[in-house]
């Protein structure tokens, strides 16, 4: 199954469960891309010895997924899309859920 997700939160807890989910479902042979938004754009600067979202991050981009982010939103923080996490559009976030047989939002 294609699952798509949406992350659009920079709480800890909630950002580190999307990732664990996203793991949790390449493990079980998914298909996973998440799309990052608003607040979610911060995912990668979350420190917290708890909720280690950075750990669950590079276990997803290493189990296989694939992480988008939106250019606008990562433009008004001054920050710019990486290799694991390029800068996209709304456009891709709708390629995204146009060809997710799921879709789901944290945030």
């Amino acid at each position: 199954m294609k699952i798509g997700v949406i992350l659009a939160t920079n709480e800890h807890e909630t950002a580190w469960n999307a990732f664990r989910f996203g793991v949790t479902a390449l493990g079980a042979g998914h298909n996973v891309k998440i799309f990052l938004t608003g607040k979610g754009v911060e995912a990668s600067d979350i420190k917290d010895e708890k909720f280690n979202v950075k750990e669950q991050t590079d276990k997803f981009i290493a189990a296989g997924g694939s992480m988008l982010a939106c250019g606008t939103c990562l433009k008004s923080r001054n920050k710019d899309g990486t290799e694991t996490c390029p800068l996209s559009t709304m456009k891709d976030m709708l390629k995204l859920i146009e060809e997710s047989d799921k879709v789901l939002t944290f945030g």
